[in-house]
């Protein structure tokens, strides 16, 4: 008896759906599958038969008939145990051991030996992705609960085995489905004070995570680059329902999901980390840390220690805000929509140019240091800010932040932001910059002079005009005033060695 269900397997971040076909045929005792299964969905046959021994059904094997299914498309390679549930389900109706429910079901979980439904990664971009199948009903295990607790207009059934799976399919047991929770993004109370840093650093720092503007920290060892780049993600406003279903789709694609994200991720990946690791790749491709840091922080600390591959390879997400990874038989994008935070000393041993520490580095040491930065990836941060070492006695100061008005401010940024224009200053178009970005005559004569001084490039220019529209928003005037323009410029060449 011919049957077929349906299930999901994942592509990059999207779901295929896969049409999960089962026939028992006469001829030797057999169980086969076939449609490109990998090796754990071959390995899933005797972990299945014992599943459906567990519900005093009979497996395969003891039918002393033919047993094949199919996974359609053919062409579409299957991976991991997420189709075990659908292969069960589709031998128990293909053998007469079950009626063929009359509803269009999505099934996805993987089965443990005694007939437990055990967590799935990929289940949010798949569920995501299957809205426009309409099915009836989507079952999943109970473990991925927290996944999908927030989604609406879902179908979804959980459950713990495939006992109670059978018997709801059977109409002996009565499931009710997900009743979705409000979602609320949770504040961070991280207390931001303990930070001894200047008020102009402050403000900087302000502007920055306001129009989610990139940023380079650059100083001496021990002046607090590390410390600030790890705590400005406490001052981010909470993620939106629709960022934080991105943020945790991510997440769950790569199995790397422990709670639905509220808050903007912050990603620290080591200088040794391979470009696959950071960018994505791989030979099935995966999401990589710029995917991982979506609409957070990705910080990298001693950047001029990180791979030539993975800096350079950062030039496409910084200007695009998402990776394009292309294979001999796929090619595949990924978000990567972040802040990006890098920190550097002024030369290998970090006291160049240090009033009170003399360097011990020599001209070529030095040039060979700043050399691994390219100017193609300098000329796409928008902040250069240069953290001094700071004396004794303004460290033991007590702290003037005002950290609960500093997360308003910056709150108040992105709302006017997002009124205005829909999205983040950083995040303007070319062709945006004229309609969203009115420079006053003085304020347009001043730039035009500092294009000419610092032969500054198109790229620049449009980032000086982004940086000055965050600095307007904040000081909360309409047009741009060449203070903001001055102000501008002044953060994007603090350092003379990035002129």
């Amino acid at each position: 008896m011919y049957a077929k269900v349906y299930s999901a397997t994942l592509v990059g971040l999207q779901g295929r759906l896969i049409e999960v076909e089962a026939d028992v045929l006469n001829g030797l005792s057999s169980f086969s599958i076939v449609g490109l299964p990998d090796q754990s969905i071959n390995e899933s046959k005797e972990r299945i038969a014992l599943a459906i021994r567990s519900i005093k059904a009979k497996p395969p094997l003891k039918f002393n008939k033919k047993t094949i299914v199919n996974l359609a498309p053919a062409d579409l390679k299957k991976e991991g145990p997420i189709l075990d549930l659908a292969i069960a389900v589709s031998f128990l109706i293909a053998s007469g051991q079950l009626i063929k429910p009359k509803k269009k079901i999505l099934f996805l979980a993987e089965l443990g030996l005694n007939g437990r439904l055990r967590k799935v990664k990929g289940a949010l971009p798949i569920i995501l992705s299957s809205t426009k199948e309409n099915f009836d009903e989507i079952h999943l295990p109970q473990e991925n609960y927290e996944e999908v607790k927030y989604l609406k207009n879902q179908p979804i059934f959980l459950f713990n085995n495939l006992q109670d799976l059978i018997a709801h399919l059977e109409d002996r047991q009565i499931e009710e489905p997900l009743q979705a929770e409000e979602f609320k993004s949770e504040p961070d109370e991280t207390d931001f004070s303990f930070l001894k840093i200047p008020e102009h650093i402050l403000r900087a720092l302000i502007i920055a995570a306001g129009g989610k503007h990139n940023l380079l920290l650059y100083g001496p060892p021990g002046t607090g680059k590390t410390l600030i780049a790890q705590n400005i993600v406490s001052l981010l406003p909470g993620l939106t329902y629709a960022e934080a279903i991105e943020v945790s789709s991510v997440q769950s694609a790569i199995g790397q999901f422990d709670q639905f994200k509220t808050r903007p991720p912050f990603r620290n990946p080591h200088h040794s980390a391979s470009a696959i690791a950071i960018l994505g790749g791989g030979q099935t491709p995966k999401p990589g840390e710029i995917s991982l840091a979506h609409h957070g922080v990705l910080f990298f600390d001693e950047l001029p220690e990180f791979h030539r591959d993975v800096l350079e390879g950062l030039r496409e997400p910084l200007e695009t805000n998402e990776i394009t990874v292309s294979r001999s038989k796929q090619t595949l994008k990924f978000p990567a929509r972040f802040i990006f935070i890098g920190a550097y000393n002024p030369c290998p041993c970090g006291f160049y140019d240090d009033p009170e520490k003399e360097c011990v580095c020599s001209a070529v040491e030095i040039r060979r240091y700043r050399k691994k930065i390219s100017g193609p990836l300098l000329d796409r941060m928008d902040i250069f800010l240069n953290i001094p070492r700071q004396k004794s006695a303004e460290i033991f100061k007590e702290n003037k932040i005002n950290v609960a008005k500093t997360k308003t401010l910056i709150n108040d940024l992105r709302l006017k932001q997002e009124e205005r224009q829909g999205k983040a200053n950083a995040e303007l178009k070319p062709k945006e910059l004229k309609e969203f970005c009115l420079l006053e005559s003085a304020s347009q004569t001043l730039l035009e002079t500092a294009a000419d001084r610092f032969r500054l490039s198109l790229r620049g220019i449009h980032k000086i005009l982004k940086i000055s529209r965050t600095i307007a928003d904040l000081d909360q005037t309409e047009t741009i005033v060449p203070a903001a323009v001055a102000e501008a410029i002044q953060y994007r060449f603090q350092n003379d060695d990035q002129t």
